[in-house]
């Protein structure tokens, strides 16, 4: 009887080293994905495609700008000579305006946003494959980001950002040389 409850004592205690050793071997990364971004040429080329296409975006709000200015200006040159009737009119036409403008506004915002997602989601499928690999290929467990604030302190060594972007380089390399 007494055999059994040392044989689970000794069995409870291998068990919690095993834990402790699984501990110790834990082996942790961390990157800056600003840094790697940044030095991604398709986040780069993502950048100027997307500023191409909000161009027309920019036009057309600094037109409903410019029809805003225009509409305030004519009032105040003009709100002497109005009857109190065409003021009221007049400003309520403006504030009409205002409010078409901001819901265009808006509009506009959500569809950039859109496609600001649509142009760089590629990009990061590519970072996260290269950071993936680069875990796998180092035997990390864990790979936490710098750029997203969850770091406060570490040891520089653990920082992989620089085999990430290196990994990505290969990727592009590689991707380069398929479409031969």
């Amino acid at each position: 009887m007494l055999g059994r409850p040392l044989m689970m004592a000794a069995l409870a205690f291998t068990l919690g080293a095993s834990a402790v050793e699984a501990q110790t071997n834990l082996k942790i990364g961390y990157i800056n994905s600003q840094q790697i971004l940044a030095s991604a040429p398709e986040a780069t080329a993502a950048q100027q495609q997307f500023d191409q296409e909000m161009q027309g975006y920019q036009n057309e709000i600094k037109q409903l700008e410019d029809e805003l200015t225009g509409l305030q200006e004519n009032l105040q040159r003009q709100q002497l000579t109005l009857s109190p009737e065409a003021k009221a009119a007049r400003e309520q036409q403006l504030q009409t305006r205002v409010t078409q403008y901001q819901q265009r506004t808006a509009q506009l915002q959500q569809l950039a946003d859109q496609r600001r997602a649509e142009l760089i989601q590629p990009v990061m499928d590519k970072i996260n494959t290269a950071i993936e690999e680069v875990r796998v290929a180092g035997g990390y467990h864990l790979i936490l980001d710098l750029a997203a604030g969850s770091i406060v302190a570490a040891d520089p060594s653990l920082d992989v950002t620089q085999l990430v972007i290196t990994q990505l380089g290969t990727q592009t390399g590689a991707g380069a040389g398929d479409a031969r």
